[in-house]
């Protein structure tokens, strides 16, 4: 077969369809017509009016202090995205119930998801808008409630009104009129008030390049501001006390001056003793030197005799003193008792010799000496325990060394006051 002889019975075919298309033309403009209501229709209700009767839906109850101009029928969205629509806007005793009809493929957590009454203008426009901080669960079921404190509203137009008149009755016209007075005064004022806002363009500037670090400095003073405040009241009576106690320091403001004019004096005075006795202070500084060192090689014996485990010397001490007398126990037992290498010194004949330099108890009795100086806590390395070989019982110290302070002391006391010293006599020597 030849493409023309398959080519004419399909031509045959759109000639009989536009004929009978011809014929019925007004049937088909009726039916053209129907069908492009039906879009359009379907157009408005699943598009612009977002009405969908095969989409499933949840109904949530937003509760808000006031409506901020919502009405029902306006957009409900996440993040400015659209989900759905405000259902009905009800007024309480205490507030206004919203109910929102929302996807229910939407999934808004419940926890930390702010809900605000925005506008897409000042003219108005409001929709209701979720802004959630996360992506995690549990989300917004079927007639859930969101709570008042999860809610936010713009300012009203009457409050914002108020605000500015308060504004305005705190402006000063005199200081105005001097403004206006003064950027008059030449015909270089526009451009001084250019300048003016120039300064305020640069400075607000300045201020949104450092933003971040401004916020943290207002977050940071936050805590510091809140402390101030929680301590207003010791803060007061800090203040408080500090005027009755400057007030007292006024009051004696002539002993303040009196002790202030006679303190120099007063320390000149003592700087010409600590200069008069210096030779004297330093042997006295070196004596305490020596002291120091022995004390502080004898510190665990002293830890010992002042332990906190057991009773110290002088709470048993204090014990023995109690209702007016003094307690003891005497026990009539023989002790066994030391006897030392060396002859005992006449304690009344005065002609004070110098000490025995080894004063061992050599009684090896274990009686002896429990908490004696025998058993007494030593620094590292000393062993002064126990005597050492080959020692001589009867030596003595060596003796003091003399100096132009020294007083000799003969058989039978010194004689005082001494011949060669000079006598202090009226203050003068």
């Amino acid at each position: 077969m030849s493409i023309r002889g398959a080519m004419n019975p399909l031509a045959a075919w759109t000639i009989r369809t536009v004929q009978a298309a011809t014929s019925r033309r007004l049937l088909l403009s009726v039916v053209g017509q129907c069908l492009l209501v039906v879009i359009g229709a379907s157009y408005l209700v699943f598009e612009s009016l977002r009405i969908s009767p095969f989409d499933s839906q949840i109904t949530v109850t937003v509760d808000l202090a006031e409506s901020g101009g919502l009405l029902a029928g306006q957009d409900v969205t996440v993040r400015g995205i659209p989900v759905g629509r405000v259902k009905a806007v009800e007024v309480t005793g205490d507030g206004v119930l919203a109910t929102a009809v929302i996807d229910g493929d939407t999934r808004i957590p419940v926890q930390d998801t702010t809900v605000r009454v925005s506008g897409l203008s000042p003219a108005g426009e409001q929709y209701l808008d979720f802004a959630p901080q996360h992506d995690t669960g549990p989300y917004l079921s079927d007639d859930a409630v969101i709570h008042r404190d999860q809610t936010q509203t713009p300012i009203p137009l009457w409050r914002l009104l108020t605000n500015i008149d308060g504004v305005l009755a705190q402006a000063d016209p005199a200081q105005i009129r001097s403004v206006i007075d003064e950027l008059g005064v030449s015909d270089r004022g526009p451009e001084k008030l250019g300048e003016l806002f120039g300064g305020a363009q640069l400075l607000l500037n300045t201020l949104d390049g450092v933003l971040p670090e401004t916020t943290t400095l207002l977050r940071s003073s936050r805590s510091v501001f809140r402390l101030l405040d929680e301590s207003s009241a010791g803060l007061q009576a800090t203040s408080d006390n500090l005027a009755a106690t400057l007030g007292g320091i006024g009051a004696k403001d002539g002993g303040i001056r009196t002790l202030l004019d006679r303190t120099p004096h007063l320390l000149q005075t003592v700087d010409t003793v600590i200069a008069d006795n210096s030779p004297t202070m330093v042997q006295l500084l070196g004596d305490l030197t020596t002291v120091s060192q022995l004390s502080y090689v004898r510190v665990p014996a002293l830890d010992r005799m002042f332990s906190t485990d057991r009773q110290p010397l002088l709470d048993g001490i204090r014990s023995l003193m109690h209702d007016g007398a003094i307690w003891a126990i005497a026990d009539i037992y023989p002790r066994p008792v030391c006897d030392y290498p060396h002859p005992r010194d006449v304690p009344f004949i005065p002609n004070y010799p110098e000490p025995y330099l080894y004063t061992y108890c050599q009684n090896p009795d274990p009686n002896l000496l429990v908490r004696g100086a025998r058993n007494a806590p030593r620094p590292a390395g000393d062993d002064t325990a126990l005597p050492p070989p080959g020692l001589d019982p009867l030596r003595r110290a060596d003796p003091t060394p003399g100096t132009e302070h020294t007083i000799e002391l003969p058989y039978g006391g010194p004689q005082l006051p001494p011949e060669s010293e000079p006598i202090l006599q009226g203050g003068q020597w």
